[in-house]
Order: C-alpha cells, then sequence, then structure tokens
C-alpha cells in the first residue's frame, strides 16, 4: 500500500470552505422548532435549501457531479434542491434527536444484532461513519436505550457554530466526545472501548496532513483518509459502518455493515487489510448511496485529485 500524503500546507476543500452557518438564525430555527413543533420548523427548511440551491454555485455544481453519478442520469434543479433539502432536514431533526425526542421519529435498524451479539465476546466496536444521513441517530438512540454507548471522535472547527448552539439545547449532547487530532485521542478511544463503548468516526474526509488512500467509490477513483483505518487498525476492534439514512419525513434507517475485524489480523498483513477494509467501506458506501441517494452530504468535488 502506498499512501499519498498532502503537503503540511494544504486543506483540503471541505476545510477551506468559509462555514455558511448563522448563530443567530441556527437560534432562531431552535426555538421555532421547539416552540411550534416539527412541521412548523421544516416550512423555514424549503427556504434554506432554495437559498443554498441557487446562491452557492461551487456546492451545487459538487452536488450535481455526485447526482450524476448515483442516479446515472442528468440531475436537474428539482434534484439538486432535494439533495440539500434532505441535508437540511437532518440538521434540523438533531433538535429534536438532542432533546430525546424520539416519539418524534420512526426509526428502523438494519444489521444491530450482529453487531450486539459480536460485542458479547470483545467489548467495544469501532463504527465508521460518513457525511451520509444523520450519525446523530445513533448518539440519540444510544442515549435513549441502556446499555448501548456511544461515544463520538468529531474534528469539529468547521462545525463549531452549530455544535454550540446545539450544546446549548441539550449539554449532555455533546458529552462522550473525543477530539481529533490531539496525542491523547486514540489512548481515550481505547479506554471507551475498553468499557464497552460504540466509537464511531467519519472515514470520507481526510484532515490537512492525512495521509489518503485511492480506492473506487460509485465508478471512478476516490482518496479516502487512512488515519482512521490506522487507530483501528492499532486498537484491534471489530469495525462497522454506521449510517443513518434520512428517508423523508419523519423515517430514518439506521444501517450497520460489517466491515472487517483487526482483532484477527497478523500485524505482517495489516496493510493488505486496511486497503481491504477501506474498499468495502466504500462499496458500503455506495450501496447505501443508491438505496438513499439525496443523503450524501459532502458538497465538495470528492473525486478531485488530491
Amino acid at each position: 500500500m502506498s499512501p499519498e500524503r498532502r503537503p503540511p500546507d494544504a486543506q483540503p476543500e471541505w476545510m477551506r470552505r468559509q462555514e455558511r452557518s448563522n448563530l443567530a438564525i441556527l437560534r432562531l430555527m431552535v426555538w421555532i422548532s421547539l416552540s411550534f413543533g416539527r412541521q412548523v420548523g421544516r416550512i423555514v427548511l424549503h427556504g434554506i435549501a432554495a437559498y443554498f440551491v441557487l446562491f452557492a454555485p461551487a456546492a451545487r455544481r459538487a452536488s450535481r457531479d455526485y447526482l450524476h453519478r448515483v442516479l446515472g442520469r442528468w440531475a436537474g434543479w428539482r434534484d439538486g434542491y432535494q439533495h440539500v433539502l434532505s441535508f437540511a432536514s437532518t440538521i434540523h431533526d438533531r433538535i429534536y434527536l438532542l432533546n430525546d425526542r424520539f416519539d418524534v421519529f420512526d426509526i428502523e435498524v438494519h444489521g444491530g444484532e450482529q453487531m450486539i451479539e459480536a460485542a458479547k465476546t470483545q467489548p467495544g466496536a469501532l463504527l465508521m461513519g460518513a457525511h451520509l444521513g444523520s450519525f446523530e441517530v445513533l448518539r440519540a438512540m444510544g442515549r435513549g436505550k441502556a446499555g448501548l454507548k456511544v461515544a463520538m471522535m468529531m474534528y469539529e472547527q468547521n462545525a463549531r457554530k452549530l455544535n454550540a448552539t446545539l450544546a446549548a439545547i441539550n449539554p449532555k449532547a455533546m458529552q462522550d466526545i473525543i477530539s481529533l487530532g490531539q496525542m491523547e485521542s486514540m489512548l481515550e478511544a481505547r479506554d471507551k472501548l475498553d468499557e464497552g463503548y460504540l466509537v464511531g468516526m467519519l472515514a470520507d474526509r481526510s484532515l490537512s496532513d492525512d495521509a489518503t488512500i485511492e480506492v473506487n467509490f460509485l465508478g471512478a477513483p476516490a482518496s479516502f483518509p487512512l488515519g482512521p483505518w490506522r487507530m483501528a487498525a492499532m486498537l484491534r476492534r471489530p469495525v462497522y459502518l454506521m449510517a443513518g439514512l434520512y428517508l423523508g419525513g419523519n423515517r430514518y434507517e439506521l444501517h450497520f455493515v460489517p466491515l472487517t475485524d483487526f482483532s484477527q489480523v497478523e500485524r505482517g498483513s495489516r496493510d493488505a487489510a486496511i486497503r481491504q477494509a477501506v474498499q468495502t467501506y466504500a462499496d458500503s458506501l455506495a450501496a447505501l448511496c443508491h438505496q438513499a441517494p439525496y443523503n450524501w452530504f459532502n458538497f465538495f468535488d470528492f473525486w478531485q485529485k488530491k
């Protein structure tokens, strides 16, 4: 395996994008949603989606490129609008999920039994997520179900305003967060795993100096970060893909897909196992994208040559 590495001062496009959220608008949305209910709050989402489709040309181009690939046809304005509206809907729903309002949603779980059964022989498991659907569905359900403990490893810089707002809604929601990019991050993750936690991280975006690996994704080469997989290999735990797909209305599907078990991998076979795991991850992501095409929330040129 020959990973690619960016120059130290080169940032990926998603990190260079200026954060477009406005703290006052976010707080207004929270107040409207909690005061008048989800249906009234969702009315505002249509205006937000229309604004971004019209006035965020770079994101619109990236959305169209992705939708061409996943839909296998020309993606028009209506597709782009639906794409952004799905993203806005999952952000809006976090308001309720963070307040333990599970009664608002119809959440169906697929593949969780296998993961729970595996946890009986070895505590803890790693969940590789993506900017696909809502990871918050998992964390919220973890808080709502006894015995299911979830910690999340996060890179918070690009969403600091949103996270500050959500933390103000429910301070408990920001517990069990492990900050990425610190020396003690892996030690904290190991301790959580030993306590039986599910430790999740998003494995589809790299930081500025991350090594990457190129695999096939939706019919073309794409670069994925190696850092999460190297950490998983060192922690020697089973790894699952997790995605909370938004299906419209109040419906979500929470998917767990087994990817690999690094506790069974010999040290000399680690690089080959990582490459295979990343490709399996990309294939599983692609399958979920085809299942729910408007759930991919990477609004930048994902297939650009790094």
